[in-house]
């Protein structure tokens, strides 16, 4: 269970990497409920691990998702972080999440029998051959990559990752419920840390928004450009080169990004690995007529952020309309 997404009607979609597919899954959870204030869940890792009869030192979160109708939170978990042997890996980098955890409103949590489920699947055509060894990750082959990150957005599910053309970077589009074929374009960005155009390199994080009266995915990358694709040019079979509006700096995984509304203004949020928490105003994006198309010497450049300091967020969603909710790592001492 590479990647998590909500649909309609509390569908949620599973982005199933090594097997190169998404499926659609009825948790039978449509029933809406709304929450106030949201319960803080401590110690995360802890409580999965007396749930799946393993040690915290094991566990491991790969993707989390909000259902918007119950505010039940879902994530995919592993047993396999003992095997976590260097800060460039990604959990599915590691290992496999095969257990899906549902927490609730009352920060109850509880495994979810997936034999019981209904679901549809669809399967990517032409995913990354699993033979591709990764180029720069020892022993890890591309295909954990193939699906990075799932959006559905007004009747179309979005799935980035890597596909096995010649320009790897692609993103795949599927209407649902599941029908017709799959279109793929694949993506050419511009990186200002690298000074180079890439086409190998998978969107991480991303989210559907209007520009100037037209839709566009914004999407974050490794080492951390900003970059925009006009949906209206997505074509199948055809390659996009999109326009870098921003370089937040290097050495970095955007890990999540969350569009949120606060006193009338919609903002975008990212988590990352090794830089702060950023807050861009989409504004800021939809006036900058700049592109960067060269090396940035200090990695910053274009658009701007506001970073805000925190714990390690390793996962973020909407929680309902007022909420924002942050899966965190927290350095407490003894005492606390």
């Amino acid at each position: 269970m590479s990647a998590l997404a909500f649909g309609p009607g509390g569908v949620l979609f599973v982005g199933d990497g090594k097997g190169g597919a998404v499926f659609a899954l009825d948790l039978g959870d449509a029933a809406s409920r709304v929450v106030a204030e949201p319960k803080v869940v401590v110690d995360v890792e802890g409580k999965l691990a007396a749930l799946l009869g393993a040690t915290p030192a094991d566990v491991m979160v790969h993707d989390m998702a909000v259902n918007p109708l119950s505010k039940n939170v879902y994530l995919s978990v592993s047993r396999g972080r003992a095997a976590w042997s260097d800060r460039w890996l990604l959990p599915n980098d590691v290992a496999d999440a095969s257990v899906l955890v549902r927490i609730d409103a009352e920060g109850r949590l509880s495994a979810v029998d997936l034999r019981r489920l209904r679901f549809a699947r669809v399967a990517l055509p032409n995913p990354v051959d699993p033979a591709k060894a990764h180029g720069w990750k020892e022993g890890i082959t591309l295909r954990a990559d193939t699906i990075t990150d799932l959006v559905y957005a007004e009747g179309t599910l979005f799935i980035a990752g890597l596909s096995n053309e010649e320009f790897a970077a692609t993103l795949w589009r599927v209407a649902y419920p599941f029908e017709g074929p799959v279109a793929a374009t694949t993506l050419e960005s511009y990186h200002g840390a690298h000074g180079k155009y890439e086409t190998d390199a998978p969107i991480r994080t991303f989210v559907p928004f209007p520009l100037r009266g037209r839709m566009h995915v914004l999407a974050a990358y490794l080492c951390t450009p900003l970059v925009t694709f006009p949906l209206a040019d997505l074509q199948d079979q055809r390659q996009l080169r999109g326009r870098t509006v921003a370089e937040f700096g290097s050495g970095n995984y955007p890990l999540d990004m969350v569009v949120y509304e606060k006193q009338g203004a919609r903002k975008l949020l990212i988590a990352n690995s090794h830089l702060p928490l950023m807050i861009v105003d989409p504004k800021d994006v939809e006036s900058h007529e700049g592109e960067i198309t060269s090396e940035v010497p200090g990695y910053l450049a274009g658009v701007g952020f506001e970073p805000r300091s925190a714990g390690a967020v390793q996962q973020l969603d909407n929680y309902g309309d007022d909420h924002v909710l942050a899966l965190e790592r927290i350095t407490r001492s003894p005492s606390e």
